[in-house]
């Protein structure tokens, strides 16, 4: 394995330091703690921005919960700051949001239905639009599990092939579905070639944006994992086709890790720190180009925007377990430790025996 002081810092400094970068991506697998490890990089990075917008497009929203606020599909300043905006955006597009008449709608609908994902790249291209229009330093995307993810950046081909398929229906039937449109009460303004500008408008605003997704100055994403065999798996796989998309990725952060701190004394955890120390050799071979950043588990759940903040620092200086291994120190504090146990198994004896001698 590559020495300590050969591999990058394993913190997060390296993307607070890159002032052009526009958009952060956090993703991976679901319940490894994505959406703490957003919350946090976008309090972070609040710090140094003049304004930064955080947004969810899990389906299952988590942003609330994590700062304890409610938020909804409209940027809302969050808690305890002037420059941080929190919104939830629904990734399936909903009729009473598409604008335009009834019969506008259900054409919208059924065409929903016929492109597989194009429900959630209009959806998106409708986000896209408002946030461009929108003066944010930087925008972090709390993504929906590494599957959710992967289709978020294949927007831009599904709404090719949602073009391609209106258009061919446009030349097998020419006026034939003009004449439907007025049949079902829709005039000339919504009639397809109405649509086809949708379609139109979205993919150009979609395109726009995947040329910023595609710069390694604008844009990062930052894959969130914890160290077990699925979850590296899926990070692998994540990174790959990030690669694929051309999307630049340099940072790893592995959640709940197991250190081996002076109160690690349960078999189990032992057993759990040995199996995580095989994946995180893993981790280290197969990124040692990589910024990983490792973050402890913790007894508690990090709610609420004070204990977002306390966490904070584990992302700018790497954990340091309380002592080390083999030495004095060590010694004496699990001889302290093994002294305190035999005092409470003595005490919890003598009350068992003097409950039995009443009996």
């Amino acid at each position: 394995m590559t020495n300590d002081q050969d591999l990058p810092e394993a913190t997060v400094q390296n993307i607070l330091d890159q002032e052009s970068l526009k958009w952060v991506f956090v993703g991976g697998k679901g319940g490894v703690g994505k959406t703490t490890c957003s919350s946090i990089l976008s309090i972070l990075l609040a710090r140094i921005r003049s304004s930064v917008l955080i947004i969810s497009t899990d389906p299952a929203h988590n942003l609330s919960d994590a700062f304890q606020q409610r938020f909804t599909k409209t940027p809302t300043l969050v808690n305890g700051f002037n420059n941080l905006y929190a919104m939830e955006v629904d990734p399936h597009v909903e009729n009473e949001d598409m604008g335009g008449p009834e019969g506008m709608d259900s054409l919208f609908s059924e065409l929903a239905n016929a492109i597989p994902g194009i429900d959630e790249a209009m959806s998106f291209a409708e986000m896209l639009k408002l946030v461009q229009t929108m003066d944010y330093s930087c925008i972090v995307f709390d993504t929906a599990p590494t599957g959710h993810t992967l289709r978020l950046l294949q927007f831009p081909a599904t709404l090719e092939k949602g073009l391609a398929k209106m258009m061919s229906l446009k030349s097998k039937f020419g006026g034939l579905l003009s004449q439907m449109t007025h049949l079902f009460g829709v005039g000339d303004e919504f009639g397809e070639d109405a649509i086809l500008g949708r379609l139109e408008g979205m993919k150009e605003v979609i395109e726009q944006v995947n040329k910023q997704f595609k710069d390694p100055d604008l844009t990062t994403f930052v894959c969130v994992c914890i160290p077990e065999f699925l979850s590296l798996y899926e990070t692998e796989r994540l990174v790959q086709e990030l690669t694929k998309f051309e999307i630049d990725t340099h940072n790893i952060i592995i959640n709940q890790v197991i250190f081996d701190d002076e109160d690690v004394q349960s078999k189990l955890l032992k057993a759990r720190m040995r199996m995580q120390q095989k994946y995180l050799d893993q981790f280290y071979m197969l990124y040692d180009d990589f910024h990983i950043t490792k973050l402890p588990l913790l007894p508690e759940e990090v709610t609420g925007v004070e204990a977002l903040k306390a966490f904070s620092h584990h992302f700018l200086s790497p954990y340091q377990p309380s002592i080390t291994r083999g030495t004095v120190e060590e010694l004496e504090q699990r001889v302290s430790t093994l002294k305190q146990q035999i005092s409470d198994a003595e005490a919890e004896l003598e009350k068992l025996q003097k409950g039995k001698q009443k009996v």
